[in-house]
């Protein structure tokens, strides 16, 4: 999130303009990042970089030096440094378009402080963008939270057919073994039976021996 931006004419740190975040709580505090960034204004000079992030606290400075002129936002660690420049960029076109003409004319501070219409315009255009992205995010992720889900879900099922299929198999192995008993059963009968024929042969063998000698 952009919590505060100002400008300010590069060659003297004269402020030109400013923005703070709307809301008391986010603003709390906010009066001694602007002296900071006030002081960091007049420490520059013409081999000062012209892009540079600086942590201060909890927080980043980002700034832009174009056209003489010092773009400088204050975001969270968070903040994307693309979309802060991104942003200082387009608010540095703006203001050159809006405000160019006069940087080096002014003699007072703030002297285009109506430029904070623009600049506001800009930070619910970016905070609305960021958010859809977010909300893109969220939606990238859940749909990839479902595809791994599925993926899962789909084992699973392949896991049930595989278990199907063995429990197939048991039952037809179990069918096999039934049947593999029923047919031991009848081969232990007809062993029986042929046992008991041989014998009642022998016996009736035996009796015709000792009857006809």
């Amino acid at each position: 999130m952009v919590l505060m931006v100002m400008i300010a004419r590069a060659t003297d740190g004269l402020p030109l303009a400013a923005s703070l975040q709307d809301d008391e709580q986010s603003g709390r505090g906010m009066l001694d990042y602007q002296n900071q960034a006030k002081m960091l204004f007049k420490k520059l000079t013409p081999n000062s970089p012209a892009r540079c992030s600086i942590e201060t606290g909890q927080y980043v400075f980002h700034y832009i030096i174009e056209n003489d002129v010092c773009h400088l936002v204050l975001c969270e660690r968070g903040f994307s440094k693309k979309t802060a420049f991104t942003f200082l960029e387009e608010m540095s076109s703006e203001f050159t378009s809006q405000h160019g003409h006069r940087v080096s004319q002014a003699t007072r501070p703030y002297s285009c402080i109506e430029f904070d219409t623009y600049i506001q315009k800009l930070r619910r255009q970016y905070s609305d963008q960021r958010g859809r992205r977010h909300l893109h995010q969220l939606r990238e992720d859940l749909n990839d939270v479902q595809r791994i889900m599925m993926e899962n879900i789909d084992d699973v099922l392949q896991r049930g057919t595989a278990l199907s299929d063995l429990e197939n198999k048991a039952t037809g192995l179990s069918s096999m073994s039934k049947n593999y008993h029923k047919d031991a059963q009848y081969l232990n009968m007809r062993s029986t039976f042929a046992k008991i024929a041989a014998g009642g042969v022998l016996t009736l063998v035996i009796l015709l021996y000792f009857f006809v000698f």
